[in-house]
C-alpha cells in the first residue's frame, strides 16, 4: 500500500489490528493521527504566547511563570496517562477489550478527584504561587486572575490528557487527534476575542486567554466522553466501570506513581530554570517563554511519533510479540530525527526572524534569539531521547525514564545551569547552554539501556 493511501485510511479512524499489520504501515496509520493532534497542540502553545505578547513582556512573563506551575499539573496528568496507555495497550494487546474498557473508567475517575484537588488547593493560593516564583509584585497584580483560572480549572487539560491516552493505547488515534483540534481551535479563536474584547466578548487582558483555554479544553472534554460512550470508539466505558475496583486502581497507581515521579522530574527542573532566569529580570523570562513555546511547536508533533511507538510497543508485548516491539520503536526513531533534525536546522538559522514574529521589544528579543539557537542545536538527539523513553513508558517500564531524569535533568541540568549562569558569569545564555547539555546525555543513556532489553520483561 503506498504512504499516501496509508495515511488518508489514518484519518478514516478505522479499526485495525496492530500487532499484525507490516511495521511500516502499524506506525504510519498510528503515526499520522498522532502528530496531526501534537500539531494543533502546538499552534495554540504557540498563537497564545503570540497574542499575550501584544499586551507586554509582563503579561508574557504571567503565561511563562504560570505554566511553569501549570507543568506540575501536566506531570501528574502525564503520569497517569503513560500508565492508562500501557494499561490498555497491553489489554488491547492480549485482546481483552472488557478490561481495557474497566481500566478506562478507573482512571478517569482517579483523574477526576485528583484533578479537583489540586484546583482547590492551587486555585486557591494563586498570587502567592507566583511570588514563590520570584514574581515582582506588578506582575503578580497582572497575573493572578490568569493563574487562578488555569490552575483552579486544570481539570479540562487534566482530562483531555488522560482521555486521550486512552484513546491512543486503545489505537483509536483518529479520536484523539479531533478532540485536540476541536479544543485548541476553540482556543485560538476565542483567544484573542477574551483578550482584547472583540465583538460582544469582555475585554479581560492575559486572563482573557485563560478563559478561552477553559472553554476550548471543557467542549474537547465532553467530545471525549461522548466517544468513551460507546460512539466510535474501541474501548467503551458504561457507568459500571466508574465503580472503584481496588485491584485495577492499585495498578494504575502503581505504574502511574513512577510515571508521575519521572514527570515531576523533568517538569520541576524547568520550574529551576525559571527560576534562575527569574533573577535577571522579566525581558529574560519573557524572551526564553517565547523561545520555549516556539520549541514546543516543534516537539509536539514528534511526541506523535514517540506515542505511535509507545502504543506499538504495548500492544506488541500484549500479544507475546516482543521482536516486533523493538522493531517499531527504531522505526519510530528513524522518522524523528529525520523531522527534527530538518527542524532544528531551520531554527538555528532562523531565530531572530522567527522571535521578532512575538516581541518588539529588543532585550526580550536578544535574549529569546539567544535561547532558541542554542536550545535548537540538540534536536536530532531529543527525538531520539523522547522515543526511546516513550518505548519503556509503552512497556510499562516507567522507572528507567524517571531515574534517567533524575539523573540528567536534576544532577545536571539545573546545576550546570546555576553555575553557568552565576558562578561564571554567562548570566541567562548559561541557563540556555544547560538545556542541550543536560537532554543530550539523556538521549545517549537513553539508547543505552533500551540496547539492553530489561524493558521487553515488564509485566503490566
Amino acid at each position: 500500500m503506498s504512504f499516501w493511501k496509508s495515511v488518508r485510511q489514518s484519518l478514516r479512524g478505522e479499526e485495525h489490528d496492530y500487532t499484525a499489520l507490516p511495521l511500516n504501515r502499524a506506525v504510519i496509520l498510528l503515526a499520522v493521527p498522532m502528530v496531526l493532534e501534537m500539531i494543533m497542540e502546538s499552534l495554540f502553545a504557540v498563537a497564545d504566547v503570540y497574542w499575550v505578547s501584544r499586551i507586554g513582556k509582563e503579561a508574557v512573563a504571567v503565561v511563562g511563570l504560570t505554566e511553569s506551575v501549570m507543568t506540575l499539573i501536566y506531570a501528574v496528568a502525564i503520569g497517569i496517562s503513560i500508565a492508562a496507555t500501557a494499561i490498555v495497550s497491553r489489554r488491547i494487546g492480549e485482546k481483552e477489550p472488557e478490561l481495557a474498557s474497566q481500566a478506562a473508567g478507573q482512571i478517569v475517575l482517579l483523574g477526576v478527584l485528583l484533578a479537583a484537588a489540586l484546583g482547590m488547593a492551587l486555585g486557591f493560593f494563586a498570587p502567592d504561587i507566583l511570588r514563590l516564583m520570584g514574581a515582582e509584585e506588578d506582575i503578580v497584580a497582572l497575573g493572578s486572575g490568569f493563574a487562578r483560572m488555569m490552575l483552579g480549572g486544570n481539570a479540562t487539560v487534566f482530562l483531555i490528557f488522560l482521555i486521550n491516552a486512552i484513546f491512543r493505547g486503545a489505537g483509536d488515534a483518529v479520536i484523539a487527534m479531533r478532540t485536540l483540534w476541536l479544543a485548541n481551535a476553540l482556543n485560538i479563536v476565542l483567544g484573542p476575542c477574551f483578550i482584547f474584547g472583540w465583538g460582544p466578548f469582555p475585554e479581560m487582558g492575559v486572563t482573557g486567554a485563560a478563559v478561552a483555554t477553559n472553554i476550548g479544553r471543557g467542549i474537547g472534554v465532553l467530545y471525549q466522553l461522548w466517544h468513551l460512550a460507546g460512539h466510535h470508539s474501541r474501548v467503551k466505558v458504561r457507568w459500571a466501570h466508574f465503580k472503584p475496583e481496588r485491584e485495577v486502581i492499585s495498578t494504575v497507581l502503581r505504574k502511574s506513581g513512577s510515571g508521575i515521579v519521572q514527570l515531576l522530574i523533568s517538569t520541576t527542573s524547568w520550574l529551576g530554570l525559571f527560576k534562575i532566569l527569574a533573577l535577571f529580570g522579566s525581558a529574560a523570562l519573557a524572551g526564553y517563554t517565547i523561545a520555549i513555546r516556539i520549541v514546543i511547536f516543534a516537539l509536539m508533533p514528534a511526541w506523535g511519533l514517540a506515542n505511535a511507538g509507545s502504543t506499538l510497543v504495548g500492544q506488541n508485548l500484549g500479544a507475546g510479540k516482543t521482536e516486533r516491539a523493538e522493531a517499531a520503536v527504531w522505526i519510530a526513531v528513524k522518522f524523528d530525527a529525520i523531522v527534527l533534525s530538518v527542524i532544528g536546522l531551520g531554527f538555528v538559522l532562523c531565530a531572530n526572524p522567527l522571535i521578532r514574529l512575538f516581541t518588539v521589544d529588543p532585550e526580550v528579543m536578544a535574549y529569546g534569539t539567544q535561547a532558541l539557537w542554542i536550545v535548537s542545536l540538540a534536536f536530532p538527539l531529543y527525538a531520539c531521547g523522547m522515543c526511546f523513553e516513550a518505548a519503556f513508558n509503552g512497556s510499562g517500564d516507567t522507572w528507567t525514564p524517571a531515574r534517567l531524569n533524575f539523573l540528567c535533568l536534576w544532577l545536571g541540568q539545573i546545576p550546570i545551569a546555576w553555575g553557568l549562569a552565576k558562578s561564571f558569569g554567562f548570566g541567562p545564555v548559561g541557563a540556555f547552554i544547560a538545556v542541550p547539555v543536560a537532554y543530550s546525555l539523556l538521549a545517549l543513556s537513553s539508547w543505552a539501556l533500551f540496547k539492553r532489553g530489561k524493558w521487553k520483561t515488564q509485566k503490566v
